[in-house]
Parts: C-alpha cells; structure tokens; sequence
C-alpha cells in the first residue's frame, strides 16, 4: 500500500463552490486505469486548507466508496485534536492510512512533534504517514523526530517533501531497523529516491500522466535504471511546469486540459496566469496529452 505511485488527488469544485463529486469520480477512475497503486485524498493537492470539516469527511467518505485501490486521506492539522477527529473518521469510513503533515504555523519543539503525532497513533489503529514538507509548514521535521516517531507500531512510513536528497537517504539509513517506508513528496526526486531505497511517490504530475509515473517507479524497482532515467527526463518539463505557481494551482489547469473536470481553486489561490497556462499547455502538447 506504501509504495509505488500514489496521486494526491486534486479536488474538483463547481461553479457554486460546493465539491463536484462526479468529476472527482471520473478523477480516480483515470489515474487508476494508469496503474496506480494508491490514492490520496484531501492532500495539499486536493486543497484541504480550504475544506470545511464537513467536507472533509464527506470527501474522504466518497473516495473510499469510488476508489479501487487503496485510499490514504490527509488528515493532518496544526490543531491536535481536530487531527485525531479526522483521522478517527478515516479509520471508521474505510480509508487504509492517514497522511498527517507535521503542524504548520506554530512550529513545536521536538517534543510536541513527537506528542503530536503519538496522540493522533495511539486515537485509531489506523497506518500513519508523516508528512514533512518544510516549505508549506516553516519547519523541518528534525531527523531525530522522524527517527523516533518511525518506533510506533502504526506509524509505518513519511513523505519525505524537504527536496534534501542527503536527509532522505538519512532517514532510510537511520530507520533501517524499523518497519518503515520513506515515500518522495517531490515530484522531480522520484527518480534518484528510489534507486536508493525509496518505496515510491506521493505525486501530483501522476494526476496528469498516471501510467508514465508507474512505469518510472516500476523501472527502479526492476533496477532497469535507462527506461527510469529515460522516463525521468520525459516528464522532468512537466513537473516543472506543474509549479511554476503554488501548486494545485497549475494541476488544476492541466486536468482541465486533458480533458477532465476540476473547477476553480477556492480563495486564496487564484487562476494560473496566461503565461504560465501557454507554457503548461505546450509541454502537454509535445508530451502528446493534448492535440
């Protein structure tokens, strides 16, 4: 379940606002027909700072019920306790893991990072993966958190977003002994993380070109490193592409473009620029995704 390609999902809303539960079905009917080994949902990519509580679960409750493989919600907050409500609703609606991201803005001691993430593992037997991601968050989940969270019995893996190759490689080496997986939140890493041990992706341009990302991670697993590194430098324009502005931003525009539906971004995230979208729009044509 944590490894391989798994898409942090884009959320699809409406012109009301409210979330369009058919395009998002219509979302993961697509990535999983390229091959994904799971889903996330509720990710940064699915816009989950501007969901209410309510829609919340009732997206999570929606992706369990239309997704074929297995489902890992994001559940995380920078509120304790609204962190252990989420993910007791994950685990009561079906979903197969939790994706927490580490509490942004306040920026706990080592700690309170550590009491944090224990007080939402020991509220549901449910898998856990931690999720740094120091640019979203303003902090870098210290080594030795990582380290130590890695010994409780269901925390079992951590997307790894700090784009430090050297501290992923770290984390393998010093979690070795645990039953511990360090996934890429990194796009452009996916590549170079797992031809040193990486289990695999949680990935955004994978909403895009789902069968591309999975033969990639499928290549290093077969230690065919060519075909990877081939299928690297394909995609490599795209990701970068995918965040030229603050992502959903970007994805959003390209699901639109290959032909699915995502709507708006909710405020504060505002439309990608004419620039931007002419630049996405030629990758994706070079790339053969749009005529």
């Amino acid at each position: 379940m944590f490894e391989g390609v798994l898409p942090a999902l884009v959320t699809p809303f409406l012109k009301d606002g409210s979330v369009d539960s058919e395009s998002f079905k219509n979302i993961v009917n697509f990535v999983e027909e390229g091959g994904v080994s799971g889903v996330v949902v509720c990710g940064t990519t699915g816009e989950s700072a501007t969901l209410e509580t309510r829609e919340h679960k009732e997206l999570i409750n929606l992706c369990v019920d239309c997704a074929k493989v297995p489902v890992i919600a994001g559940t995380g907050s920078n509120n304790t306790a609204e962190a252990v409500e989420l993910t007791k609703h994950a685990a009561d609606a079906g979903a197969d893991g939790a994706l927490i991201i580490s509490p942004y803005y306040i920026r706990p001691n080592n700690a309170g990072l550590i009491a944090h993430f224990k007080k939402i593992a020991e509220a549901s037997d449910i898998p856990i993966v931690l999720y740094n991601v120091p640019s979203r968050t303003g902090q870098d989940m210290p080594l030795e958190v990582i380290v130590e969270l890695s010994k409780v019995e269901n925390i079992v893996a951590v997307k790894e977003a700090s784009g430090s190759l050297g501290k992923f490689s770290q984390i393998i080496e010093e979690t070795a002994d645990e039953d511990f997986e360090v996934l890429s939140g990194e796009d452009g890493l996916t590549f170079p993380s797992m031809a040193i041990g990486g289990a695999g992706v949680i990935s955004v341009v994978a909403n895009i070109v789902p069968a591309k990302m999975v033969q990639l991670a499928e290549a290093v697993k077969a230690s065919d490193l060519e075909t990877a590194r081939r299928i690297h430098f394909e995609v490599a324009p795209l990701i970068r592409a995918l965040f030229t502005e603050t992502n959903p931003i970007p994805v959003k525009r390209a699901v639109e473009l290959i032909g699915l539906s995502s709507g708006d971004m909710r405020l504060p995230l505002a439309p990608l620029s004419d620039e931007n979208s002419v630049l996405l729009e030629n990758v994706l044509r070079k790339m053969g995704c749009i005529a």
